[in-house]
């Protein structure tokens, strides 16, 4: 006889779609009072600017959401199509995250540092139909807006009373007057959950940007996971403070994931030195921040300089690049602020990993213990990861072999945007171009960038550790290290270091620093002292730039670099 075939017995449950939507909807009905705080664009363009902080609440904030719906209709944007937006951590901002998505369009965010002509590609690539933008950047939108013919409407984010007196931009909407016109009297459509949400572009160091387009289920996913206590922990008692910009990966989700944990947001703007970043910090009781090493670099500059603590400020979360542990034992040690490490990447939406300790740790001496939060951290959960060698065999979890690493969930690209680059995937995983350890207990640590990596004499040197020893030393501000050719190692380490100002180092007390530090073949050939490091538009140094810069560089002659002749 035969068995009789066996099929699934299925859930009997609810069916709701994973939208945007709906994280504004229960945020609005189940943690309407909790506010919005935003420092106005205008207050940085304007002197003596009265109200510089605007406030409202969430149920506000999904009403404004709404209208603006209303106004995208009004204007003819149809489901699916972009809208594109030039603008700072603001709340007209966080309403068009919602207003746009939730509609059915696509919120296209533009990174406004980067150069004009990438702009109008990416404006031009994403066929944006309409174009929001703050009146910061209203110069850069006069330049290339007769370049962006796909653009039917250019809306200034800002009120009827800070609109220009002239422009040459054709029919320039107002933000406010496009809301005062709708009433509000709009249902959230149901959409398809694997509809596109949002388009991020990458930041193009290598040929032109490439756009990873999330789906509103992969943003609510995200959004989940990156407030879980492993993760970023975020809670409604919490007042949060994205520094990383909303023109960047979505600042890392938190728009999302704050909404839907009811927390205070607190908004900067434009103004992101430390003295504004820390009268926002104790004016607002800011908890918890996000945002990238040379952001905090300010502020824990200007703290210290004017001999100041912070009164509510107990974590952050550091990425885009490593936090230097002499960053993290400053915030810890000296300001009682615990510092989350985070990894990801645009094409990840972004996170992957964060840091932190396990229960066994806890015994363990605080030298320990900051080693493993300087690690980039554990996968959470939607993330998984393996590292594999030049041939693509899987490497052991061991923190000594170093690999490419590789990662794949159900908020990470399956394609760029257009199929632009072809598939980028090696047998269902992403190759996020990141060399990396990962130890028995399942915590990964970046040692350098795939295109970064120094290989010397057959063996790799990691970059960023040299670099994070040599901003150990009290007199160094910044540092990067980078290849430069050699005759017989193919490639040997090139350290570049800003001086802290006031303070004196030369060559060699700088490469005496690093003995005993690191094996003797990593030590660097030459140090050449600059005043300041290309930053990028996501607030990276810029390797590529540095290269070209000393691609013809050479340790001066007769001296015998310190790691030559020791492979």
């Amino acid at each position: 006889m035969h068995s009789p075939l066996h099929t699934p017995l299925m859930g009997q449950m609810m069916h709701q779609s994973l939208t945007i939507s709906s994280i504004l909807q229960f945020a609005a009905r189940h943690y309407g009072a909790s506010e919005i705080v935003s420092r106005r664009v205008e207050a940085g363009l304007q002197a003596g600017l009265q109200d510089a902080l605007h406030r409202y609440t969430y149920r506000d904030c999904e009403l404004r959401a709404r209208k603006l719906a209303q106004a995208l209709a009004r204007l003819g944007v149809e489901g699916g199509q972009r809208v594109g937006t030039l603008a700072w951590n603001g709340y007209r901002h966080l309403e068009l995250y919602y207003g746009a998505s939730g509609s059915g369009a696509v919120l296209h965010t533009i990174n406004p540092r980067l150069h004009p002509e990438q702009i109008a590609y990416i404006v031009n690539h994403a066929e944006d139909q309409v174009l929001c933008f703050d009146l910061t950047f209203l110069p850069l939108v006069e330049a290339i807006a007769a370049a962006c013919p796909t653009v039917r409407a250019f809306v200034l984010m800002s009120d009827r009373a800070h609109m220009p007196a002239g422009t040459r931009i054709p029919d320039l909407l107002c933000y406010e007057d496009l809301l005062d016109a709708e009433d509000g009297d709009y249902a959230w459509p149901e959409l398809d959950e694997n509809a596109a949400a949002s388009l991020c572009y990458t930041s193009g160091t290598t040929g032109n940007p490439k756009g990873a387009l999330y789906s509103h289920r992969s943003t609510v996913l995200h959004a989940y996971a990156s407030a879980l206590p492993n993760v970023l922990n975020v809670g409604a008692i919490d007042t949060v403070l994205p520094v990383v910009p909303m023109f960047h990966v979505n600042a890392w989700g938190l728009p999302y994931s704050v909404l839907l944990s009811g927390a205070k947001l607190v908004l900067p703007g434009a103004q992101l030195d430390g003295k504004s970043l820390y009268d926002l910090f104790e004016g607002e009781g800011v908890t918890f921040s996000a945002g990238v090493p040379t952001v905090w670099l300010g502020l824990i500059n200007y703290a210290i300089q004017n001999d100041l603590t912070f009164s509510t400020f107990r974590r952050t979360v550091i990425g885009g690049s490593a936090c230097p542990p002499a960053m993290m034992d400053t915030l810890i040690d000296r300001f009682g602020v615990q510092v989350i490490h985070g990894w990801g990447m645009t094409e990840m939406s972004p996170l992957g990993t964060t840091g932190g300790l396990l229960a066994k740790h806890r015994a363990l001496p605080v030298e320990r213990q900051r080693a493993i939060l300087q690690k980039q951290g554990h996968a959470i959960y939607g993330v998984d990861m393996k590292i594999v060698d030049d041939l693509g065999a899987e490497l052991p979890w061991d923190g000594q072999a170093s690999g490419h690493l590789l990662v794949k969930g159900p908020w990470i690209i399956a394609s760029y945007f257009r199929d632009e680059g072809g598939d980028p995937l090696v047998d269902g995983w992403f190759p996020t171009g990141d060399v990396a350890t990962i130890d028995p207990d399942g915590f990964m640590q970046i040692t350098d960038r795939s295109k970064d990596v120094i290989k010397s004499g057959g063996e790799w040197i990691g970059s960023i550790d040299i670099e994070n020893i040599a901003m150990a030393h009290p007199a160094v501000l910044q540092a990067a290290c980078i290849a430069m050719a050699h005759p017989k190692w193919d490639e040997r380490p090139l350290l570049l270091v800003v001086r802290r100002p006031g303070q004196e180092v030369g060559r060699e007390e700088m490469l005496k620093w690093f003995e005993g530090r690191i094996a003797k073949f990593w030590m660097p050939d030459d140090v050449v002292f600059v005043e300041a490091l290309p930053i990028g538009g996501t607030g990276k140094v810029q390797k590529n730039k540095l290269r070209e810069q000393f691609k013809d560089h050479r340790a001066a002659q007769g001296v015998a670099g310190p790691g030559q002749a020791r492979l």
